[in-house]
């Protein structure tokens, strides 16, 4: 059930928020923007990251997976208890730990220090994002001022991306990489200052916290994520390595019996029994797993062998948001034509194809012949790809779930991201070490004693070595990221059957679901 606003005492204070809609609009939209920018704006300052702190290169991806991991992870959990204990006071409690959780992580001296301001923060997102999506429906009365409302939310959503590329250039080049993450404090303060004054309570509704769901997902997770990362480094055989794997096994198995007897689950177990919508996760799963390596890889890419700045950086990925936001806005005109299906099918085939282009990236590449054409292809397939599957992730969903459904969707956005990384930094870690064995002989014969001293202190190759290492490595991660995306096109293919005539149900489900970010 969803209030309109009014003009009345509630427990804790006066509710203002019908007199100053706009201003209510504006403290939603800017938590979700900070939300949604905060995986770019710090993914441009990775480089300058693992030199200041002392990251190795698959290390480095937990800067990006100890907060999706977490966000993901506790996303349904964090909307359940909005509904149960008050969406305004959970907003406010998820904006002020993401807040705080930012401030210790700019402060970092070493990588753990980092790694739990970031899971921290992951923790506040989870808890914030989702009951601000929710608290539109609270402030705002149905129809034309609540879909505006949605259009502003979705376009925050949206552009979150392109405004983190270009900001972490910004702040990473103009100041340090630490205001990546300082840069949320005073927007913080002031959204969780605003709040109470413009924003109403909304009603409470009785339930239950799934808390041992949202555990041993979370952690299992981690565990799988770990595993892969770890083997990276030291092995498959490493004696850590199996032991992450099997937690990770035995937590998943524990988080699925767990579900499937608890009352209230956080992750209702019977969303899975429509094919469709089953399908749908499986695509997003695989494709979110491409799309955080691609970005992962690049940037280090453009800024260790190209050389860029940070702000050169960001400028180089605008293209993709650009691409991504055509290939979205030709999805939802061209839907109630086609149907779901060819978007899903040509959004994952093009989306693979520039993948399978980046495989051939070399030391020698430019920005121009190298990642420019394939990051385009990317971004497109994937815009085709964003607004179908939402759209088929509530079909044939009760409108009282609809938000679970799409939630569910979005939380197998960041857990896939999460997990599809640490694959491909696997992938990247063996690649590698194997071809920096190779340029190991070639670099003794022609490096001085002072490379070769530097060289055994950070167990990196310098340049054009190290370049060569570092590229190889990059193109092995893509083809993988290739097959992963297989996967999504098979599962397009073989799968989804939602037809045209299901689309005017569709379109009245997607305002509710609103957008995945």
């Amino acid at each position: 059930m969803t209030t309109s606003p009014v003009d009345t005492q509630t427990k804790d204070g006066p509710a203002r928020a019908g007199g100053r809609p706009g201003i209510a609009l504006t403290v939603i939209a800017a938590c979700q923007l900070m939300v949604v920018l905060d995986a770019t704006i710090v993914n441009i300052a990775l480089p300058h990251i693992q030199d200041a702190l002392s990251f190795s290169t698959t290390d480095l991806s937990w800067v990006l997976s100890a907060y999706t991991l977490t966000f993901g992870g506790l996303l349904l959990l964090g909307g359940r208890a909005g509904d149960i204990l008050g969406r305004r006071r959970v907003f406010m409690v998820g904006i002020l730990l993401f807040t705080f959780a930012s401030l210790l992580g700019g402060f970092a001296q070493e990588p753990w220090h980092l790694l739990a301001a970031r899971a921290l923060q992951g923790v506040g997102g989870a808890i914030a994002s989702p009951t601000s999506l929710a608290l539109i429906t609270t402030t705002f009365p149905e129809g034309p001022e609540r879909n505006r409302a949605f259009g502003v939310f979705a376009a925050v959503s949206a552009g979150g991306g392109a405004i983190g590329l270009l900001a972490g250039g910004v702040l990473t080049e103009w100041l340090d990489w630490r205001w990546v993450l300082f840069v949320n404090v005073p927007i913080g303060l002031l959204i969780a200052f605003l709040t109470p004054r413009y924003i109403a309570e909304s009603e409470r509704h009785p339930g239950r916290f799934d808390i041992a769901g949202a555990a041993t997902s979370t952690l299992g997770m981690a565990a799988l994520v770990y595993g892969f990362i770890r083997a990276s480094e030291k092995g498959w055989e490493d004696a850590l390595t199996i032991g992450s794997f099997v937690s990770a096994v035995i937590l998943l198995i524990a988080f699925a019996v767990v579900e499937s007897r608890a009352k209230e689950p956080i992750t209702p177990l019977r969303m899975f029994a429509d094919r469709n919508r089953s399908g749908t996760y499986i695509i997003m799963l695989s494709l979110a797993a491409a799309m955080f390596g691609m970005f992962f890889f690049i940037v280090l890419w453009v800024q260790d062998v190209l050389g860029y700045t940070p702000i050169q950086s960001g400028l180089a990925f605008l293209p993709v948001t650009f691409a991504i936001g055509a290939g979205a806005g030709l999805a939802q005109r061209l839907l109630p034509v086609l149907g779901p299906k060819p978007f899903m099918v040509s959004g994952a085939a093009i989306t693979g194809a520039g993948l399978f282009w980046l495989t051939f990236i070399s030391s020698d590449s430019s920005y121009a012949s190298g990642v420019l054409g394939p990051m385009i292809l990317f971004g497109f397939g994937m815009g085709l790809n964003f607004v179908t599957l939402t759209l088929t992730a509530v079909s044939g969903v009760a409108q009282h779930e609809a938000g679970a459904a799409s939630g569910l969707l979005n939380a197998t956005q960041q857990v896939g991201g999460s997990l599809g990384l640490s694959i491909l930094v696997t992938i990247f870690g063996t690649a590698s070490r194997e071809e920096g064995e190779k340029q190991m002989p070639d670099f003794l014969a022609n490096s001085t004693p002072e490379q070769q001293a530097a060289a055994m202190k950070t167990q990196e190759l310098p340049p054009p070595w190290g370049h060569e290492v570092l590229t190889s490595g990059i193109s092995s991660a893509f083809t993988a990221a290739v097959a992963m995306v297989l996967i999504a096109l098979v599962t397009a293919v073989l799968v989804i059957r939602v037809r045209k005539s299901d689309l005017e149900a569709l379109s009245g489900r997607a305002e509710a679901a609103g957008p995945v970010t």
